[in-house]
């Protein structure tokens, strides 16, 4: 008799997205597969006891999980909606083993240097996605308060403004030591002020702007025209 369990066990879980991946990789390398065949061959074995949706929906809250850390997903698997945090935590558990998800890339830091490294680090391999960012970024107290910084977003505001200036939308002045397009990533609302680390509070300028939204006698009326001019995909 099939189980009637929505829980999944570990095994279970772990042999489903290690199935996901390999579809994953043939993807990145033009290969063919059948989802239809993967899902099939793990009816037929390790997944015995689990219905053809059921593993369906599974590769979904794959696709979920590998979207919030913006990773490189299966287009056809749409993303599952209101992914529970106890699924996601399991399957970024086995991201880890399988050597995926390297959760130090992408742990918040309130040192500049540290951040930067990782944003470089990160820009190299994600895809878009929707990072959620820390809506109440903690402070650190030293010489001067510091923030605690979330990389993924400084990494995909970067990379989501395709090398172009959100403010004044001119390319970016110059290419950096890493060969990406050198822009700053501002916050719309400072941190200091209650403002969140997310993708909807930050946005890409080139320094001249930067400078602008900071110093400039227009800088109140700069800053609004920011807020009401910014787009960004909106989570699930």
């Amino acid at each position: 008799m099939p189980r009637t369990s929505r829980e999944w066990s570990d095994e279970e879980l772990h042999e489903a997205i290690k199935a996901y991946l390999s579809m994953l990789q043939q993807e990145s390398e033009n290969r063919p597969y059948s989802k239809a065949d993967v899902n099939r061959s793990l009816r037929e074995g390790p997944l015995k006891n689990r219905s053809k949706s059921s593993v369906e929906y599974r590769m979904q809250n794959i696709s979920a999980a590998l979207e919030e850390l913006c990773l490189p997903r299966i287009q056809g698997y749409v993303p599952a909606k209101n992914l529970g945090t106890g699924v996601r935590d399991r399957i970024w558990n086995f991201l880890i083993e399988e050597g995926v998800y390297l959760p130090e890339e992408y742990a918040p830091t309130a040192d500049r240097h540290e951040l930067d490294e990782k944003t470089k680090s990160l820009r190299r391999k994600i895809v878009p996605g929707i990072p959620k960012g820390i809506e109440t970024p903690k402070q650190m107290q030293a010489t001067t308060l510091s923030f605690f910084r979330d990389p993924l977003v400084k990494a995909w505001v970067l990379n989501n403004s395709n090398g172009v200036c959100e403010g004044c939308k001119s390319p970016a002045p110059f290419t950096d030591i890493d060969g990406f397009p050198y822009l700053e990533v501002h916050h719309i609302k400072p941190l200091s002020e209650g403002g969140s680390d997310t993708i909807y509070n930050t946005i890409a300028l080139c320094p001249n702007c930067h400078r602008r939204s900071h110093n400039s006698s227009d800088k109140v009326e700069f800053s609004d025209s920011l807020s009401n001019s910014l787009f960004r995909p909106l989570l699930n």
